[in-house]
Order: C-alpha cells, then sequence, then structure tokens
C-alpha cells in the first residue's frame, strides 16, 4: 500500500539512531522512514557483540522483525505503512546513482555509504524534504557539507539546565515551620509548587537565622523522618546529602536517582545505605550492584575470565566505597573492630558475595531476571540509553528498591549513543518525578577532599 506523499518527509536513519533507541522508527508521525540497507548490513554485524550495543542491535533487529512479520502482505521496499501513518521502507544501496561524489567519499566506509544513499533519495523525490537522522555529529557534518539537511535525534533529550533537582526554597512564617513539627505536617501552599518527595528548605520569614528543611509527601509539607540517623557508620554531610540519605533510608520510595559530579557523595551514600538496609535492618534480602560496561577500548566479551572476573575492574567505585566505609575514610569516625583487623576489603565482599548478600552485574545479563526481594544500585547510569534504563527498571520484583546515580554531564559520559541531554538516567528524572513511589535529589557539593573540590570548581 503506497501512501499520498504530499508534505511528508524522507527521514534516513542511521544505525546508531537505531542502536540509541530500536523503537525509533515510530517517533516520525506522517512521515517516511527510510533505512539504508548499509544499516541492516552493520545491524547484523553487530547483533552478536557483548555488552550494551549488542543488546541495543538485537533489541533494534526484534523491532523491524514484528513489523514484517505483522505486515507480510506489504513489500518493505515499496514501503510498509505503520501506526501514526509512517510508512517503512528499506533502500538499496543508492550510491551508484550518485558518481560526482565517489572521488570525494570513500565507499568502503559505511557512513559514506549511508550519505550517498540519502543523497540519491534527494535526487530522487526533490519534492519531499528528505533528512539524515544521526547521533553521530560527524556524521552530521558530512552531511552539512555535502548539502544534506542533518538532524541529531531528539525524541527523548532533556534540557540540562532545565533538569528537575529534587529541592527548592520558599520563605514562610515561623508559625508555620511549628505547625511542621507540632502537627506532623503543613498542607503546601498554593503558590508552591512540588512533586512528590521533593524537598523544601524553608527560611523564616519573620527570624532570618531560622530555616528548616522539609519534604512534600504528596499531600502535605513533613519532617524529614532520617534526619538523625546514620547507615553503616555513616552521616549525611551536607543538606543535599541528607536529602538523598532520607529517600534512599525510606523504603516506600522504590526508585532513588541521584546525580552529581565526582566526589558528591553519590555511590558511598548508595552503599552504606544498602549495607544497612540488608546487614542490619534486614529489610531486604541481598544487594545487587550494576553497572554498564562503556569501556574506550575493548568491552567486556575481550576480558579474559567468567563474568565475575570480568567485572571486577569495572566495580571499583564500589570496593572503595566499601573501604572507606569499614575503615573510616569518610566520617573518619572508624567502625567498631574494623580498622584493628587485618581483613582485606576483597575477602570480605568475597565472603559476602558467596553467601549471596551481594552480587554484581553489569546490564547485558539483565534480560529476563527478576530482581525481588532486593536493593539494587546502578552506578554510572548516565551510559545507559533509555531503553537501557526502562529495560532494567523493568526487572523490578516484589520488595525491590532501585538507586541510580551517576553524573549526567557530557565529559563523564563514554557512550557514543547517548549525551547529557539523551542519556537513561536524565531520561528517568523526567519522566519519574511526578510518582509518589520515586525520588530524586542532585548533589552539588563535593566532599570526597579539598584536592577533589578545587578540582571539580576550577579544572
Amino acid at each position: 500500500m503506497q501512501q499520498k506523499t504530499e508534505n511528508r518527509k524522507n527521514y534516513v536513519l542511521d544505525t546508531n539512531v537505531l542502536l540509541h533507541d530500536p523503537a525509533c522508527i515510530y517517533s516520525f508521525k506522517g512521515n517516511n522512514v527510510i533505512l539504508p540497507m548499509v544499516v541492516l548490513e552493520e545491524l547484523d554485524s553487530l547483533k552478536s557483540r557483548e555488552g550494551l550495543c549488542g543488546c541495543q542491535a538485537r533489541q533494534a533487529v526484534r523491532e523491524l522483525s514484528k513489523i514484517v512479520e505483522g505486515k507480510a502482505q506489504q513489500s518493505i521496499q515499496d514501503g510498509i505503512a505503520l501506526t501514526k501513518n509512517i510508512l517503512l521502507k528499506i533502500e538499496l544501496n543508492g550510491y551508484h546513482n550518485m558518481p560526482e561524489f565517489a572521488d570525494e567519499l570513500d565507499l568502503k566506509k559505511n557512513d559514506n555509504r549511508i550519505l550517498l544513499t540519502t543523497l540519491s533519495i534527494r535526487k530522487r523525490e526533490p519534492e519531499n524534504a528528505t533528512i539524515l537522522v544521526s547521533k553521530d555529529i560527524c556524521m552530521r557534518l558530512k552531511a552539512e557539507a555535502l548539502g544534506l539537511q542533518a538532524e541529531d535525534y531528539e525524541n527523548d533529550r532533556i534540557v540540562l539546565d532545565d533538569l528537575y533537582r529534587g529541592h527548592a526554597q520558599a520563605t514562610l512564617p515561623s508559625k508555620d515551620i511549628d505547625k511542621i513539627y507540632d502537627d506532623g505536617g503543613l498542607p503546601c501552599p498554593k503558590r508552591i509548587r512540588l512533586y512528590p518527595n521533593q524537598f523544601l528548605l524553608i527560611h523564616a520569614k519573620d527570624d532570618p537565622a531560622r530555616s528548616s528543611l522539609v519534604r512534600f509527601n504528596g499531600e502535605k509539607l513533613v519532617p524529614l523522618q532520617f534526619e538523625n540517623r546514620s547507615a553503616w557508620g555513616l552521616h549525611p554531610l551536607n543538606l543535599e546529602q541528607k536529602m538523598a540519605f532520607e529517600l534512599m533510608m525510606d523504603d516506600a520510595v522504590k526508585f532513588v536517582s541521584v546525580t552529581g559530579g565526582a566526589g558528591s557523595g553519590k555511590t558511598i551514600l548508595a552503599t552504606a545505605v544498602a549495607l544497612e538496609k540488608v546487614i542490619e535492618q534486614r529489610a531486604y534480602r541481598k544487594i545487587v550492584f550494576v553497572r554498564p560496561v562503556v569501556p574506550a577500548g575493548d568491552d567486556i566479551g575481550f576480558l579474559p575470565g567468567n563474568e565475575e572476573e570480568k567485572l571486577r575492574p569495572w566495580m571499583g567505585s564500589f570496593y572503595d566505597a566499601f573501604e572507606s566505609l569499614m575503615y573510616c575514610g569518610y566520617n573518619r569516625k572508624p567502625r567498631k573492630n574494623c580498622s584493628e583487623d587485618n581483613v582485606s576489603v576483597d575477602s570480605i565482599i568475597e565472603n559476602f558475595k558467596s553467601t549471596g548478600v551481594i552480587d554484581m552485574k553489569t546490564f547485558t545479563y539483565m534480560r529476563g531476571r527478576t530482581l525481588a526481594d532486593a536493593i539494587v544500585i546502578v552506578d554510572e547510569a548516565q551510559e545507559t540509553t533509555p531503553h537501557i534504563a526502562k529495560l532494567m527498571l523493568t526487572r523490578a520484583g516484589q520488595n525491590s528498591k532501585f538507586i541510580f546515580i551517576g553524573d549526567p554531564t557530557d565529559n563523564q559520559i563514554d557512550n557514543a549513543l547517548v549525551d547529557s541531554r539523551s542519556n537513561g538516567l536524565v531520561y528517568l528524572v523526567e519522566r519519574l518525578k511526578e510518582s509518589p513511589l520515586t525520588g530524586h535529589v542532585t548533589l552539588s557539593q563535593v566532599e570526597r577532599s579539598p584536592l577533589a573540590r578545587l578540582a571539580e570548581k576550577t579544572l
């Protein structure tokens, strides 16, 4: 079934768009979505890889397979009609029709073959705007140099400057502050718009020296529950850490996201709360540490050993946090009987792992699993795509709590499929902020050391 082409645009998708969002085809309402044959070839070669890239490639192939199988009576070369008035086509390599660019672009490179195919489509259909969509800025620059219109995939991008921070400030009379503590809560003034589990730093209107940190529970402003508590010997060091600690300690908040720069305390807070909840309180059966493996060189599939041995180099942040908690590197208050023992951190963690108290995983092995009765910490969550972040959260079983931590700035992202505005961490923060099951805090203060604080501020 051929659809009318009036006012329709041709969106030619680069392979990295499908890797970023395997369901991206459905984001181009009322237009033609065209996949060059070389894109299918790249997906086919990537689908057997381990790690995030292979996972995303397999999911993209499954999405395309569902489309083709569901429209068996239609030809994908002529176009398959989808919902939202979308027409999906596979474009045979058309660069042979573009001899004028043969000397400028090396046809052995897949990117150049995609560019020439896009040029061929534009030449064949001058009445329709033809746009190349790519996550690769170099690809977009080359396209523009050739006179092509090129765009980034913007469907799930978040404006980082407007990212929800999880806390706000307001001025109220002292009598209202008293009501929060005397009556157990105060209806939130209509002029102050807050999301569930958002924190409010209140300054007393009639007493400049008085302030109070409270939380909005979805109905009213209430006092903090865990303000004077510690976890595994750790006490929050600043107001922002108090907020994150409050959310992590509250079992009613099933998803907690914490963003912040290096040394702000994300990992050690999450690790301390997890140890407290599992070992001391027995609120959960085990701790699951998860980290996306996004290397600068070879990925996890090329490292020697089994999954556990491959993961060890990537889990350094958890081992460092555990060591600080055991040997007083953070609050400078030694835990009892720890500083005198000559037991290595590695041996303690290995003992916890052997008894099932601690489990360490990568996203590669998460599909089909259910994580129940567990507190799950996802480190470096800014490396995930929105699709992978969603996949991780859908693993949640009964009595589970998920804590996503990371730094969503561009200089902390090694995954070529995402950036500061399109990664899975900021995606979850924005999409889930209205639910009473979730909470978020942005940490801005560096507490690791004065030197770390200096480096974070000035370099």
